[in-house]
């Protein structure tokens, strides 16, 4: 299981580093999953790696979020005085993550035929 958190450790720092190094929008951690991703595409006996590990990571996945709840209750205070851009931002962002969720589970989901079409007949 060391090997594995090793392993997690070492995209996340490669993502870390790119972003550092070409100053690119996106967070590390993400970049180094796709690098992480991309590894296990190439390689897929580091799945077997990874799988303990991570499987782990997720069994305790609830004490992760700790760490930023007490952030976010330590920078309320600064969000006085905008609840209502803080309000609009989690509802649109809520029916967007909504919308993009129906689309792709619309588009990943095999069509079946009506009732009585099943031979192509109209």
């Amino acid at each position: 299981m060391l090997t594995a958190f090793a392993v997690l450790l070492v995209f996340q720092c490669l993502g870390e580093g790119l972003v550092f190094l070409f100053g690119w929008p996106v967070p590390g951690p993400v970049t180094g999953m796709l690098l992480l991703l991309a590894a296990l595409l190439a390689v897929p006996r580091l799945q077997e790696v990874v799988e303990a590990g991570a499987n782990e990571l997720l069994r305790h996945l609830s004490l992760l979020f700790v760490p930023a709840g007490v952030g976010i209750v330590v920078a309320a205070s600064s969000g006085s005085g905008q609840w209502l851009a803080i309000f609009a931002s989690v509802i649109v962002s809520t029916l967007a993550t909504m919308a993009v969720t129906a689309l792709v589970l619309q588009a990943m989901t095999p069509r079946r035929p009506a009732p009585g079409q099943e031979d192509g007949s109209v």
